[in-house]
């Protein structure tokens, strides 16, 4: 049993199925310096269409909530119109991670119209809403490309039309602190986002930094990592522990690998060896009642309001 397990009591079992989670590739046109999966534009590793197609095959008998598609940028997979078309011919509700800037790259201009016409949802990634800290994080000129596409999303209606929803996700610039209070954040944001660029959007997800990936290594050159896992380990909330996005979702790395969580994908640390290990083999019996992997990232995950993909857990 491992720090996080002797702190919340014990191993952490799932008790659902709801959410697919598939990382389609870790090929991105940005190079953040919070990315947890090293993701960047020399990274070629990307989810084949036999893979999508298994992945297809597995939502057709499952029926999840949602397939939630994570990247890298997902739009850099060349497969990934006829996946979510594929997907959407099963009745999946699809929702894609998007850091935005990536629709402004040559080639992939027709994402919005295309996500638009499919239903598809919208979780977008913008770290601040004042552009020196956003620059600071993802380099020149990616928070004025994301403020024009999260404008021409608007004009398509995401944001506005309840079946086009559009939410931001935040992660604290400094990497050394937890995420305010999600509410009053997302208060703040939208005030900020509507006077400062015209910008609306549905709800703004809050997640902690997870010092995994060059997180970490940022915290490590900075003489902060120790520092940072003490303020996690103290920041513990015990309320977390039941909405803990692990506890009701599977993630497929971009092989088909099966993972808990996108971080544990990033340490390379599969599922539990009693329950599938790959898409091609998915039992969803064993996986929906397995024994998640965890270790001390976890308490990046159950610090203060919490963090999860859907953003704070106590909010």
């Amino acid at each position: 049993m491992n720090s996080f397990e002797r702190r919340v009591g014990g191993p952490v079992q799932a008790v659902a199925l709801e959410i697919l989670q598939v990382n389609v590739g870790l090929k991105c046109n940005q190079t953040c310096v919070h990315c947890h999966l090293d993701c960047s534009p020399v990274r070629d590793e990307s989810m084949s269409w036999q893979t999508m197609l298994q992945v297809v095959e597995v939502t057709e008998s499952i029926s999840p909530t949602l397939v939630d598609i994570t990247g890298g940028a997902p739009e850099l997979n060349e497969f990934l119109k006829p996946f979510i078309s594929e997907l959407r011919e099963v009745g999946a509700s699809v929702q894609v991670r998007t850091n935005l800037s990536v629709m402004e790259e040559p080639g992939l201009t027709s994402y919005p119209a295309f996500f638009a016409r499919n239903k598809v949802g919208l979780a977008a990634s913008l770290p601040c809403y004042l552009e020196e800290n956003v620059c600071k994080m993802r380099g020149s000129e990616c928070f004025s490309k994301s403020i024009s596409v999260l404008r021409r999303l608007n004009s398509l209606g995401y944001g506005i039309e309840k079946e086009l929803p559009l939410d931001l996700v935040f992660n604290p610039t400094d990497g050394t602190s937890l995420p305010p209070g999600q509410e009053a954040l997302e208060r703040e944001y939208k005030r900020e986002m509507k006077r400062r660029y015209g910008v609306t959007f549905d709800r703004l997800l809050s997640l902690a930094n997870v010092p995994i990936g060059r997180s970490k290594e940022e915290l490590h050159e900075n003489g902060q990592e120790e520092k940072y896992m003490a303020l996690l380990a103290k920041s513990f909330n015990p309320g977390t522990v039941h909405g803990l996005m692990c506890r009701r979702q599977v993630n497929v790395g971009w092989d088909g690998q099966l993972y808990d969580c996108d971080f544990n994908q990033a340490l390379g640390l599969g599922v539990s060896l009693e329950v599938s290990q790959h898409i091609d083999d998915f039992l969803e019996g064993q996986i929906s009642r397995r024994r998640i992997v965890t270790g001390d990232h976890c308490f990046a995950c159950t610090a203060g309001e919490g963090s999860s993909c859907g953003g704070a857990i106590t909010s």
